[in-house]
């Protein structure tokens, strides 16, 4: 078989020593008489394999004893109901930084549960910056203060998070997780889905400061209760468990392969050959702020839509796919995730110059 070069945004390429791992494995996992995918969530198979997932994965962040973690269903977006629902609390506010498609939705859903203050917003800018993440105050009647660190649509990402003091930090890290160390002992809450850098679609990480749930609001209903769903390390429902089996695979991946610190060396390699294209180039431009430009989604334009069609028509003729931008806002986009190999991202550069030789 001959890979095609996958640049979609999610649910995004694997490494292919995983999906082989996940091939051989499908039907007997390690000798067991049975597949992952049909082990009980309340038996030793599917258990154990659990255990040194999070196991692995507290490893490669570096996440501290008094942090909780497991896996929920549901996707991100239903995060951005739970985080409201447990932590907004009656009387104060929830601020937000509204820097993109994904941190926006976010914000909307929590305006329908309680008083939302946009303490930024990039609309005026179309989503291209970021503040300042040292002057990033949270207001006086704080419930959290919360961030996207990576917008997937705009391609911008933080480079350094805001210290909120006594006010709790939360971010989604869907798309950049694991692509760098992040200093999680800022952040009372950390979660994402794992469809861009850990796994196959269909769990959501959570990372949250045991220290958050004496903050949490009462009444609510069972699986929105992040207490209920810690006290049984995110097993109080059956679990995504053929998604979870694949993140375990990928963490295994990771460590082998630097861990974190390696990732990082890997994304700034592939991105610099991709923006080191587009800052030679007439032709090609970013429209963000390059102080924050994110390594994990890079956007981009050509002069006009009729070129950026037929550059994603011809891309796909060379086996490259996922570069059409966002239907949201156009242009053109290549994700860059951890599992794309260089050598991907080195035949998109030679194509874009190839591309602008022609129709430059």
């Amino acid at each position: 078989m001959e890979r095609k070069k996958n640049f979609f945004a999610g649910p995004s390429v694997l490494p292919m020593e995983v999906l082989e791992q996940m091939r051989d494995q499908m039907v007997e996992y390690n000798g067991q008489g049975l597949s992952m995918v049909e082990a009980s969530h309340r038996g030793g198979l599917f258990e154990d394999m659990y255990d040194e997932c999070l196991a692995t994965f507290k490893e490669l962040l570096h996440v501290p004893d008094d942090y909780d973690m497991y896996f929920l269903g549901g996707g991100a977006t239903l995060q951005f109901t739970m985080i409201p629902m447990n932590f907004l609390r009656p009387g104060t506010v929830a601020d937000y930084i509204k820097s993109g498609t994904w941190a926006n939705k976010a914000g909307e859903d929590a305006e329908k549960l309680g008083s939302v203050n946009y303490y930024y917003d990039g609309t005026d800018n179309k989503f291209t910056s970021l503040p300042d993440p040292a002057t990033v105050k949270p207001s006086k009647n704080s419930s959290y203060l919360y961030l996207c660190s990576n917008e997937t649509i705009g391609g911008i990402e933080w480079q350094d998070f805001p210290d909120t003091g006594d006010v709790p930090l939360i971010g989604d890290m869907s798309s950049d997780i694991l692509s760098r160390p992040v200093p999680v002992e800022k952040f009372d809450m950390i979660y994402g889905g794992v469809q861009k850098n850990l796994g196959p679609a269909g769990a959501t990480f959570i990372i949250m400061k045991k220290s958050l749930l004496e903050k949490q609001n009462s009444n609510l209903t069972a699986y929105m209760d992040y207490k209920l769903h810690s006290k049984e390390k995110g097993l109080y429902n059956t679990p995504p468990v053929f998604s979870i089996w694949g993140v375990k695979l990928v963490l295994d991946w990771i460590k082998k392969n630097g861990g974190a610190e390696g990732m990082a060396v890997r994304a700034q390699e592939k991105s610099s050959i991709i923006y080191n294209v587009i800052d030679s180039s007439a032709f090609f431009r970013s429209p963000v702020d390059a102080k924050y430009r994110s390594k994990m989604n890079i956007v981009f334009r050509l002069p006009n839509e009729d070129l950026e069609k037929k550059f994603v028509n011809e891309a796909q003729k060379e086996g490259m796919l996922g570069l059409k931008g966002h239907r949201s806002v156009g242009g053109l986009r290549a994700s860059v995730y951890n599992a794309l190999p260089k050598e991907d991202v080195v035949s998109l550069a030679q194509f874009m110059k190839e591309f602008e030789k022609n129709n430059g």
